[in-house]
């Protein structure tokens, strides 16, 4: 069993639990375990096979966490996991899911109406029985039933960066078939989109048949939904993603390319302009209406030079204004991932990190960066060993010495700083100000109306040692709405303050969107594009986020972490 899907028990088992009321630190050593097993480099399978190995060596688990490996590598599930489940069905678990209801009120609900299923919860709602049981009410029923239908429209969506995963681990499988040229991921995850619905693959080659015989036999392929002579497609992983893999001639690659990677809206408005011009565009090519003469297909930048178009790159292509900007060559010159110099949000060990200040610090090093803010948690994180005033200035200092010990790059002391429910921040102003970087970030009171939410952030924003808002929608992709504010006015004030917008690169997310970052743009407000990183592999998450900043049509000019260190210091005031 893969790391993933290990941790993946682990995580399912702790939610269980908290349902059922149990330990908070039996909770937590489950929960800590799955993050370590999700971020560990090597195998748990090869570990536990290899006499001369032991897994209690890595940090964060323990003897009753091996006793619980060995078992799952001996069955699949470990007794614990399979008590749960005899309380609790597995449906149980989706409850999680809906905004409004924590493990507390799951519990309620299942002892009292013996709810255990969205569809079972749902009817609850409608025959408005929640506004029964004690501490609930009209509201909850109403912010229950938006939340299960904004669930439901969520469903069957995958993150980016899984996304991205299967692509990457299919391409390598698929690229030792002889006679391959190319395998290009195409549709939503070539977009960047934040979710993808199902996965396209292109290849091309004399070994693209072949390749359509080995894909439908992938370990991992639970079932084969159809296979032709130019396509397959498959449910992919116990997830169950759909993957559409297309073989195609070369002489078409580009049409092919364009055409299946969208969006369906910039595919429509780019065929009502070939028939202005007399062509007709399809995944075969862009040809002549009269007589069917090819006038363009190999590549992209043949067809939309045809077209009277520059290349249009594939974040830009939602039909927002991009086909506009290339007729008149307008487009903006994009952000790239080798422009940015820094990451200025990360944590470690000093809060809930699950690396040291010297390994996150070695890890951006060897990524090449110039500069990075090491930002752990404020004391409102309680959960996440937040630091007060006196710890918070304490680890500033210990930053500052390895600063200072020639890592090869510069390490700016900093924290991510609660944004309380008042707008007031967590530490005082004397320690922030002890500090080089300081965000600001709402972690609570979540479900405030959008006028509260909003006298919030403009208060927090009147903080003179607030350089950036941390992730300023809240979203949680797949799992939690951004909470409501008038975003234009908090994007004006930041702007007018000099203080920077985070694009979070954490796929679980990936916040701004891509409306947010071109709506602050126009307002005048900067941008920093940051990792949130937690471990020293979750630095590789930069390209998420530099993805979001492309579909935001940013530019690096745009980006304060593009900037040159002796740059970024000076526009944070620093030397």
């Amino acid at each position: 069993m893969e790391n993933r899907a290990i941790a993946h028990l682990l995580y399912e088992t702790a939610d269980l639990m908290e349902v059922a009321g149990e330990d908070s630190f039996r909770i937590r050593s489950y929960r800590t375990a799955a993050g370590v097993i999700e971020g560990h480099p090597e195998s748990m399978a090869s570990i536990l096979k290899n006499p001369e190995r032991k897994v209690t060596d890595i940090p964060g688990i323990g003897k009753g966490i091996a006793a619980v490996l060995v078992e799952i590598e001996q069955r699949g599930s470990f007794e614990r996991r399979d008590e749960m489940l005899e309380k609790y069905p597995e449906s149980a678990l989706e409850l999680l899911k809906i905004q409004g209801l924590g493990p507390k009120s799951i519990r309620v609900l299942f002892e009292q109406l013996h709810i255990t299923s969205i569809d079972s919860l749902e009817r609850a709602c409608r025959e408005q029985k929640l506004r029964e049981l004690p501490r609930m009410g009209a509201k909850l029923e109403e912010k229950v039933l938006r939340s299960i239908a904004a669930y439901r429209q969520r469903q069957g969506r995958f993150l980016l960066n899984f996304a991205q995963r299967a692509a990457d681990e299919l391409t390598e499988y698929l690229s030792t078939v002889e006679g391959i040229e190319k395998i290009t991921p195409a549709g939503s995850l070539r977009r960047g989109k934040e979710t993808v619905g199902d996965l396209d693959l292109l290849v091309t080659g004399v070994g693209a048949p072949a390749a359509l015989e080995k894909f439908v036999v992938h370990p991992k392929v639970e079932e084969i939904l159809g296979k032709g002579e130019n396509k397959a497609s498959v449910r992919f992983g116990h997830e169950g993603l759909q993957v559409d893999l297309r073989a195609l001639g070369s002489e078409s690659y580009g049409a092919a390319l364009q055409y299946f990677t969208g969006s369906k809206e910039h595919s429509v408005a780019l065929r009502q302009r070939a028939l202005k011009m007399g062509l007709t565009l399809n995944e075969y090519g862009l040809s002549k209406v009269d007589g069917g003469e090819i006038v363009a297909r190999k590549t992209e930048e043949e067809i939309y030079e045809a077209l009277g178009l520059a290349w249009i790159p594939p974040e830009l292509r939602e039909n927002s204004g991009e086909i506009e900007a290339a007729a008149a060559r307008k487009l903006p010159k994009l952000v790239e991932q080798s422009q940015i110099r820094g990451d200025l949000h990360m944590h470690t060990t000093e809060s809930d990190g699950r690396a040291t200040l010297e390994e996150m610090v070695e890890a951006a090093h060897a990524l090449g960066y110039e500069y990075v803010a090491i930002t752990d948690h404020s004391k409102a994180l309680a959960m996440a060993n937040g630091m007060d005033e006196k710890r918070a200035v304490a680890f500033a200092h210990k930053v500052r010495e390895m600063d200072q010990s020639g890592f090869g790059l510069r390490v700016f002391s900093g924290i991510e700083c609660d944004i309380k429910r008042d707008g007031e921040m967590d530490l005082d102003n004397d320690a922030l100000g002890e500090l080089d970087f300081v965000i600001g970030s709402v972690h609570s009171y979540m479900n405030l109306e959008a006028a509260e939410m909003t006298d919030r952030l403009m208060r927090a924003l009147e903080c003179p040692h607030i350089k950036m808002l941390g992730h300023p929608t809240g979203r949680l992709l797949l799992n939690r709405d951004p909470y409501p504010f008038d975003f234009d006015l908090i994007a004006t004030e930041a702007a007018r303050r000099k203080v920077y917008l985070e694009i979070n690169s954490s796929p679980e997310r990936l916040d701004l969107t891509a409306s947010h970052i071109r709506a602050a743009k126009a307002k005048g407000c900067k941008f920093v594009i940051n990792t949130d990183a937690h471990h020293p592999k979750h630095l590789a998450n930069m390209q998420y986020g530099v993805r979001m900043a492309r579909r935001g049509w940013l530019e690096a000019s745009d980006v304060l972490n593009a900037l040159p260190v002796h740059e970024f210091a000076r526009l944070i005031d620093l030397k």
